[in-house]
């Protein structure tokens, strides 16, 4: 849109009608209702903002009206930072699940700014502007003055009990974790304190000395450094049911799960139980607001004094809001009569009676659409043109001879400029501040609607798409918040009991962090348990082997901290229980000896065959023309920024004189297809054409519709080409191919027949190209040399293989969910006819669809029968792989058409289809599928905005393999897990198709991190080698030191096991002393001043920095001194020896096989000195 219409607020502001408005509103008049057109309301309403400079709510009777009117008033106000909107739950009004964090933290922030202002603390030269749907207000919240009660002003040198404040912050709904990201967090970490209040842009790190508040500084959640200082700032709740308050609703709980509910519910409504009992917050902890509070809060009750209300079609939002209380007053009888909700249990939302009672108690302005009235006639609707510039051109001529002032703001403002006026055309402005000064101003954007201001002093005339071209701006995005993820993210994967692979040690079982006791010296260990020798039954053996400490009785391994990075989790096939290492006799060493030669070939492979598409021309593409934004500006949803990424890197590659050869991973629903059509649309605009290749004839359709829709606007022809056509169909499209009369086609592997021939190809687009066959590959390799293509993929490719191949192929990866994704809700239990029809019945009465998985063919139609009586009023109908592809693609398109309610069917729907109006699953005996086709199974639903709900039914005796997969199913319940177990087998299969099948017995014998990163040494060894570059480095991690020193990060300095164990394999991976220096000022700034352990940990991890430019592989003390192994000393020429010896005289000896250092009992001495000689080796290196 426009960056600022501000200027034409000038126009409003001198019309009598608007003035006679604001002069009665000024002085708190009560006036009637006005109607003038609807695109005009906006701009009315941003005059009223700017000229009264009050508080102000606006009320509208969707959401998507809020969106619109928040959209459009950006255009109007100079400060749209004012701007809030309240979000609406996207729940059903007796809906028992949590409702997003982001739904929770947008609506605390509209609270907590209100309030601030109606106590007199709220910033007076930003008055906040809340939008609001009927919906959102009208449900229930935290009453007024139980947010003022808990709300705290925090101070410097404030007198403050830590823990009294910790106590208060979880009351009051603050969730305790070890790393504050999100708003709602908080962190307490000896005498620091971090906590994330709704309405702040930042977190605060409060420093206590002793019970006074000594300093509160601001920090960034991403890297989680302090960013500023502050004197103060409010603490206010997160959430609208505060925790501290839950009695009355665990009696009331407590009471109903007497009345005996269903299984499915009391089973949950436990959990609850106990969350409310313990005075904690929990997801879904809201549904109970109306059981906490008996006064009935509303965001109205926040609003100051001086609020203006102004309702934006009153007449509408009335009759809005009584719908939703006649919906609510159904779903509250369904519920009673399903027995999920007590007879007597308190309404979540407040009626309109009441509502409206409250709104006149302010000063309130309504506003609503009609064509009479002396509002109507100073704003009144312009001619339309439908492209016929001419005629558009010809009356704005004639309205500048009658003295009118004309703006035009258009997606085509420099067009229409150059057509005005073609030698010398008049300027183009991307924003109107300030009121026009000429009769005709030209202004590059998109305004929804125009109209004709009739004024005392004249005619004005705002003219856009719509009126010239019959356009409308893209849909509004709803803006969301972007998550930090704390730097520890990437190590968080690990936890006891997992199976993890050490380097050089082989595969064992992680158990936790331990303290031991080494010649006095306390030193925290990973401890790693390993299969127990067969031939080893002493009670004891040397604890020492030079690198680490094991018993050799329990064949437990003592991993130091500062040798955590050479830990990784296992990650193998799902159902592939790793055997355990032992401990000692080089079966390890060889099972890597031979991973390490076939990672060689490998990479050999890869980087031949990205060599050879660098030395074949291509077409290089132009950057993004007009029509590109356009398009790209009518997206309807906010892209995420993997999106954005994998996007950018297409156009980068298109841009390029060689063919584009790419692959795009990621989850169907995350937004590849809007890759695929952007890309697409780019080779048209040039006049090249497209093929997209597809596995199925049904997605064929459901891509054929989706670019169409995209780009109705444009003079692009989209063909489809699949068994959906006829023969003479099919005729037609092959020869609009050949005489380049389509630009895109969409088809089945129909498109790789050798009857099928381009004009012009300069783009091919392949969705899931492991579906097709080995003779349709070979005719995609073919591809590949000739034009750019663009390959799509729903299997995870893990980001560590991605890691390792960059440089040698190109992919993008999408893992972030879309805006308004969320978390699906699973049950797990024994099959119950009563919960799968109440399932049922609750998605077909919101307006949904439902899979229903039974995955025999044999009995799939005696369960069809069986669920028509169950269920008599859906529409269900059978799906599976053995039925006719025509009769099977009828029924997936009615499907989509919205025509079944219930799709019966086997896996078939596991992969592929995009159906976001389906969002309940049911799964027949779940315990007969593996864990990623449950896990692919349960992405199936819950595409949309809407809560997805999947239920798993099993028999009641299962084997023990099918309860560890439900049960982990249960664990993996939240979106972008990274490596959650339930894509375990994703990846590797992902990895397969990647890399090719061949690799997967390798990946299972060391596990699928290590081979990565066996792989991507092996690849940069040979990239070196082929450029005529000296090899990269050896690892950090491959050196081992054993010194007198005690070394970790204690417990009281970062209590939480995980949080310590990320650190140390975080501090474990650095590979400069700069990285350590800056993570040595993180660790104070988070945790305070460094105690002696920390300070010796990171001397430590200097000492491995310096001893790898050294080359040193070991560092050790022995017979009282400190002993360095290089491993290159023996053998070397005696005068290099003799220089070395030189260098070195004054700090140590040189012996055969090793170097020797004096260990006096000064710790700063041996420390300066040991630094000293390994710079000294590092030179001599160099000199060498």
């Amino acid at each position: 849109m426009t960056a600022s219409l501000k200027g034409l607020l000038s126009w409003v502001h001198v019309h009598p009608v608007y003035q006679e408005i604001r002069e009665k509103l000024q002085a708190g008049l009560q006036l009637p209702a006005y109607v003038t057109m609807a695109r005009a309301r906006t701009a009315i309403i941003a005059a009223l903002i700017s000229d009264l400079d009050l508080p102000v709510l606006i009320l509208t009777p969707t959401a998507e009206e809020s969106q619109h009117t928040i959209e459009a008033l950006q255009l109007w106000m100079p400060q749209s930072s004012r701007l809030m909107q309240l979000p609406e739950t996207p729940l059903l009004f007796y809906e028992r699940v949590p409702w997003p964090p982001e739904t929770i933290t947008d609506r605390l922030d509209v609270l907590s700014n209100l309030y601030m202002h109606r106590i007199g603390k709220g910033d007076p030269n930003a008055k906040p502007i809340v939008v609001s749907s009927s919906r959102a207000l009208m449900q229930r919240t935290l009453p007024y003055r139980q947010f003022h009660r808990a709300a705290r002003h925090i101070a410097i040198n404030t007198r403050m009990s830590l823990t009294e404040l910790t106590r208060h912050a979880v009351g009051i709904g603050y969730e305790a974790v070890s790393v504050v990201q999100v708003p709602g967090q908080l962190s307490r970490r000896g005498g620091l304190f971090d906590i994330y209040p709704p309405q702040s842009l930042y977190p605060y790190r409060l420093e206590f000395f002793g019970d006074v508040i000594d300093t509160i500084r601001t920090f960034e959640p991403e890297t989680q450094r302090s960013t500023g200082r502050a004197q103060a700032f409010w603490l206010t709740p997160v959430r609208e049911a505060l925790p501290q308050d839950s009695d009355r609703a665990r009696d009331a709980l407590r009471l109903f799960l007497d009345s005996n509910p269903p299984t499915e519910v009391s089973e949950a409504l436990q959990s609850d139980l106990e969350m409310l009992e313990t005075h904690m917050p929990f997801p879904g902890l809201e549904f109970y607001l109306p059981y906490l509070y008996q006064e009935k809060g509303s965001i109205l009750h926040y609003c100051p004094e001086d609020t203006l209300v102004i309702l934006n079609d009153a007449e509408q939002i009335e009759i809005r809001w009584r719908d939703l209380e006649k919906e609510a007053g159904e779903q509250r009888i369904t519920a009673i009569a399903d027995k999920i909700l007590l007879n007597d249990a308190p309404q979540p939302i407040l009626d309109w009676q009441t509502s409206r009672s409250i709104i006149d108690r302010f000063t309130s302005f309504q506003l609503n659409i009609g064509e009479e009235g002396p509002l109507a006639e100073a704003f009144t609707p312009e001619a339309h043109f439908a492209g016929r510039l001419s005629e558009a051109l010809g009356r704005i001529r004639q309205w500048l001879n009658l003295g009118d002032q004309v703006v035009v703001v258009s997606r085509q403002a420099s067009r229409m400029a150059e057509l005005w006026q073609d030698f010398n055309p008049p300027p183009v402005y991307d924003s109107l501040p300030q009121p026009p000064d000429n009769s005709l101003t030209f202004v590059q954007g998109a305004v929804p609607g125009g109209w004709q201001w009739n004024g005392p002093d004249g005619v004005r005339h705002l003219i856009t798409d719509e009126e010239l071209f019959g356009w409308r701006p893209p849909e509004p995005r709803r803006k969301t918040r972007r998550r930090a993820i704390a730097p520890e993210y990437d190590f968080a994967d690990l936890n006891p009991g997992d199976y993890v692979v050490h380097e050089d040690y082989g595969i064992g079982v992680y158990k936790g962090l331990v303290t031991l006791s080494v010649d006095d010296i306390d030193r925290e260990y990973l401890l790693l348990e390993y299969s127990a020798p067969a031939d080893r039954d002493t009670p004891e053996n040397d604890k020492a082997n030079g690198k680490e400490k094991y018993e050799v009785r329990h064949d437990k391994l003592y991993v130091p901290i500062h040798q955590a990075d050479r830990l990784t989790r296992y990650i193998g096939a799902e159902g592939f229980a790793p055997h355990l290492s032992r401990l000692g006799g080089g079966s390890w060493e060889k099972t890597k000896e031979r991973i390490e030669d076939a990672a060689d070939g490998l990479a050999s492979e890869l980087l031949d065959l990205y060599a050879s598409r660098q030395v074949v021309p291509g077409h290089a593409f132009a950057p993004d023309s007009q029509w590109q934004k356009e398009l790209e500006a009518a997206f309807p949803y906010t892209e995420t920024q993997d999106q954005i990424d994998a996007i950018q890197a297409v156009k980068a590659d298109m841009e390029k004189d060689l063919p584009m050869d790419r692959l795009i991973c990621g989850d169907a629903g995350y937004g590849k297809t809007e890759v695929a059509l952007r890309a697409a649309f780019k080779a048209v605009v040039e006049g090249k054409q497209v093929a997209m290749l597809v596995p199925t004839t049904v997605l064929a359709q459901q891509h054929y519709q989706t670019f169409n829709q995209r780009l109705a606007s444009f003079p692009v022809v989209v063909e489809l080409l699949s068994r959906f056509r006829t023969d003479s169909e099919q005729r037609e499209v092959l020869q609009m191919l050949r005489e380049s009369k389509a630009d895109i086609v969409i088809g089945t592997h129909r498109l790789l027949q050798k009857d099928v021939a381009f004009k012009d190809l300069g783009l091919v687009i392949i969705d899931e190209e492991q579906r097709f066959g080995v003779a349709h590959k070979e005719r995609l390799k073919q591809m590949r040399t000739e034009v750019d293509v663009l390959t799509l993929t729903a299997t995870p490719i893990p980001r560590t293989l991605y890691m390792a191949l960059s440089g040698v192929r190109d992919i993008s990866i999408i893992e972030t969910p879309p805006q308004d994704r969320m978390p699906i809700a699973s049950y797990i239990g024994m099959y119950d006819a009563d919960i799968a029809r109440r399932s049922i019945t609750r998605e077909l009465k919101r307006g949904g669809q439902v899979f229903y998985v039974h995955n025999r063919v044999e009995s799939i139609h005696s369960v069809a029968v069986r669920l028509r009586h169950l269920v008599p009023e859906a529409r269900i109908e059978v799906g599976h792989g053995k039925m006719h592809e025509h009769e099977l693609s009828r029924v997936m398109q009615r499907f989509s058409d919205g025509e079944v309610d219930v799709l019966l069917a086997t896996t078939i729907i596991e992969s592929g289809l995009d159906f976001p109006n389906a969002n309940t699953l049911i799964v027949e005996r779940a315990d007969r599928f593996g864990l990623a086709q449950l896990y692919q199974l349960r992405g199936r639903v819950g595409r949309g905005t809407r809560r997805g709900y999947a239920y798993f039914f099993h028999k009641r005796r299962m084997t023990p393999e099918a309860e560890e997969r439900l049960y982990a199913l249960r664990e993996t319940n939240s979106q972008g897990g990274g490596f959650s177990i339930a894509l375990r087998d994703l990846e590797i299969r992902g990895a397969g198709e990647l890399l090719g099948k061949r690799q997967h017995g390798q990946i299972a014998a060391v596990g699928f991190t290590l081979y990565t990163r066996i792989l991507s040494r092996a690849v940069g060894r040979l990239k070196a080698d082929r450029a005529g570059e000296p090899p990269p480095a050896e690892t950090i991690g491959s050196i081992t030191i054993e010194l007198p020193l005690a070394v970790g990060l204690p417990p009281e300095y970062v209590p939480d096991d995980n949080l310590r164990l990320q650190l140390y394999r975080r501090l474990a991976e650095m590979s400069s002393e700069n990285e350590i220096a800056m993570l040595k000022e993180e660790l104070e700034d988070r945790f305070g001043p460094l105690p002696a352990t920390a300070t010796n940990l990171l001397y430590q991890l200097q000492l491995k920095v310096l001893a790898r430019d050294a080359r040193i592989s070991a560092i050790a003390v022995e017979n009282g001194q400190i002993v360095l192994r290089p491993t290159w000393l023996q053998g070397l020429d005696p005068n290099k020896v003799a220089h070395l010896r030189r260098m070195l005289h004054e700090h140590g000896r040189v012996g055969r096989l090793e170097i020797w250092l004096p260990l006096p009992w000064q710790q700063d001495q041996w420390h300066k000195n040991l630094r000293q000689v390994l710079t000294i080796i590092t030179e001599w290196w160099q000199q060498a």
